[in-house]
């Protein structure tokens, strides 16, 4: 497969970078690393960490899965060297860097969908971005409101320091509060088995997270998958960040960490995942 170029985003300063990268793996003495932040971004932080530490028996890279904004606030304190982010780091995030020293640099390496999903039982197969809202805000709680069966709806939301959340209020609430009624979990994961064990229930999770036990509804139409995230019809679609303490040195773990979406296995383990690559897209 042919790893094509493309320019990479660094940092809020606007910088770009283009060029293709190979991964330069340093020897010598035991090198650490660790990552921490989004549940969306861990299962590809997850292979990248494990494909690297095969090649680099001499490298220990730890990843933990504690949400985006946990991740962003780690790399501002200097608690991780990356932190995995599903949405773009918040000015109030980038000035506390600043104070502590150090410019945030952003690292694309690959696209999402935030996907709206129901139990397999339920026979609405697709909804708009206001019922959506309307089922979030409160205004529909039933659904036969929106062509389903009389069975009350059960929504389950992200909590607020998650990237998913971030995105799905932005682009699907936009502004408008969640009913009080709306329940709350800390993962994807956690999203996943809500909804795939409770009848009435919808929920949202990234689009590596699908499989046969939810079933992911059209959002104005349009079905998520990855040929309509890669083109950006998708309604609810999101690039996915790494973030370093400045651009991390040449040949570096941190380099090589966040370089490797751009080789051909990080594009293929990204594929894997579920999710949709920057490269030959």
């Amino acid at each position: 497969m042919r790893i094509r170029t493309l320019e990479r985003l660094v940092g809020v300063v606007g910088v770009l970078a283009v060029g293709t990268v190979a991964v330069v793996l340093a020897q010598g003495p035991a090198k650490a690393l660790l990552v921490d932040g989004s549940t969306t971004v861990g299962p590809i932080a997850d292979a990248f960490a494990e494909a690297l530490m095969r090649k680099d028996p001499s490298l220990s890279i730890t990843v933990k899965k504690t949400g985006s904004g946990d991740g962003a606030k780690s790399l501002v304190d200097g608690l991780c060297d990356i932190a995995t982010m599903s949405r773009f780091m918040k000015d109030k995030e980038y000035q506390a860097a600043v104070a502590k020293g150090f410019l945030p640099v952003a690292h694309a390496i690959a696209m999402d969908g935030v996907c709206v999903v129901v139990h397999p039982t339920n026979p609405v197969s697709g909804l708009t971005s206001d019922q959506i809202r309307g089922i979030y805000a409160g205004r529909i709680t039933n659904w036969k409101e929106v062509g389903g069966a009389d069975a009350p709806i059960v929504a389950t939301t992200r909590d607020t320091s998650s990237g998913t959340y971030e995105t799905f209020e932005g682009l699907i609430m936009k502004g408008e509060k969640m009913a009080a009624h709306v329940g709350t979990v800390g993962s994807n994961p956690e999203m996943h088995d809500s909804v795939a064990t409770t009848a009435g229930a919808i929920g949202y999770v990234g689009l590596g997270f699908l499989d046969e036990k939810v079933k992911a509804l059209t959002v104005n139409g349009i079905a998520p998958s990855k040929k309509t995230v890669a083109s950006g019809v998708y309604p609810v679609s999101r690039p996915l960040f790494l973030f370093t303490r400045g651009y991390p040195e040449l040949g570096s773990p941190a380099h090589t960490f966040c370089t490797f979406y751009l080789t051909e296995e990080g594009h293929e383990i990204i594929e894997a995942k579920g999710f949709v690559p920057l490269t030959n897209y």
